[in-house]
């Protein structure tokens, strides 16, 4: 597990990998050690059968950890498949991509921190990033787009009926709904700590056991609607992300990538290139090197080459 961290440290960031994510994982801690402060430590979680190969990435300030940390004992992985059997509650298997959100959930829970900023492999920061990068009024801003779930995401929507029901809360009203998913995403620890006791005494079960009986499920979505309908509010909100994103699973040339870094605002601190999208290393690289030679942000970073 994660030992505590020191109650002075006000960031931490948190990144799910594995082997075929590497190298993209490799160039993120990269950023994170060039473009965060000396008490930011960059916790990478992996499948124990990867932490030899992502090893080379510890350090002062990068902790890698076994992702089996951080599941119930009775969470089993199927061999060969990317399935989970609860033995408490066999039926339905859990699928690969709940259990990685389940995993970011109880690593977030165990962090002494006031904010952990999420991010994929496939991010990477372009500029100096701390809390304040987050706040609004003295407050870490929650990021909520009213009326930004309509009829053309109809998983959104499933997201929030599983997220309702799990927080105890009626059935969402008919219409547009709010999203709550961005990159990069920012959560406060000790909120994550109360959703996941209020969503074990609305279920009556385990919050893992609960969560990973969900066919449909969406961590994000659950953090939002808690804050929103169960804390009752966020002080603070935006409705822009912080990340500059290509979510297409759909390649992009060192051209099109260039483009789409400069016609962002330049406000943004970090750009996400789906891994999804066959974009070969080197194109990505040669891009986010040239953009970082040349983006107009003088004495906000020394660059990643």
């Amino acid at each position: 597990m994660i030992p505590k961290q020191p109650a002075s440290q006000s960031l931490a960031i948190v990144t799910p990998s594995y082997l075929p994510d590497l190298e993209l994982c490799r160039d993120l801690n990269r950023s994170v050690l060039e473009l965060t402060g000396p008490d930011v430590v960059h916790h990478i979680i992996v499948p124990a059968k990867d932490l030899r190969s992502f090893s080379g990435l510890r350090g002062s300030r990068t902790e890698v950890h076994d992702g089996r940390e951080f599941l119930p004992r009775s969470f089993v992985k199927t061999p060969g498949l990317n399935i989970w059997i609860n033995a408490e509650r066999p039926w339905p298997p859990i699928r690969g991509w709940i259990i990685q959100q389940i995993i970011k959930l109880s690593v977030v829970a165990t962090l002494d921190v006031r904010g952990a900023l999420l991010l994929d492999s496939d991010s990477v920061l372009i500029r100096k990033v701390s809390l304040d990068t987050f706040m609004e009024d003295n407050c870490i801003a929650l990021y909520r787009q009213p009326g930004g779930v309509d009829k053309t995401l109809p998983r959104h929507r499933l997201w929030h009926e599983a997220a309702r029901k799990l927080l105890g809360l009626q059935s969402p009203p008919p219409g547009d709904l709010t999203d709550y998913i961005c990159w990069p995403c920012i959560w406060e620890p000790e909120v994550v700590r109360g959703m996941l006791r209020h969503v074990q005494t609305a279920t009556g079960q385990s919050w893992a056991t609960a969560i990973g009986r969900q066919l449909h499920f969406s961590e994000m979505i659950l953090y939002g609607l808690f804050v929103d309908e169960v804390v009752g509010g966020s002080p603070a909100s935006v409705n822009e992300m912080q990340g500059i994103v290509h979510t297409a699973e759909e390649p992009l040339d060192q051209v099109q990538i260039e483009r789409l870094l400069h016609d962002a605002p330049t406000d943004k601190t970090v750009v996400m290139l789906s891994a999804k999208a066959p974009i070969p290393l080197e194109v990505r690289r040669r891009a986010l090197e040239s953009f970082m030679r040349t983006a107009p942000y003088p004495g906000d970073r020394e660059g990643l080459s």
